[in-house]
């Protein structure tokens, strides 16, 4: 069911995977001050956004093949 919703799955996948690249290089610079919570939080972000991604892309795959095979059932 949350498959069918690929492209808002790719979406949040996206924004997760930037804040989790962008939180530590603006730690590195000193910009924001680095905490246990906020570097746990960046790489819970990094790898939650990619299983998202991954996810996504596979629900966008099996989508497009199921409307493939609806549209012709012979092939």
């Amino acid at each position: 069911m949350i498959l069918e919703h690929y492209k808002l799955l790719i979406a949040i996948a996206i924004f997760l995977m930037l804040f989790g690249c962008i939180m530590p290089f603006l730690m590195a610079l000193h910009v924001v001050e680095s905490t246990f919570f906020l570097n746990f939080l960046s790489f819970g972000a990094s790898v939650l956004g990619l299983f998202l991604g991954l996810a996504g892309m596979a629900g966008g795959r099996i989508g497009r093949k199921n409307k493939r095979d609806k549209d012709n059932p012979y092939e």
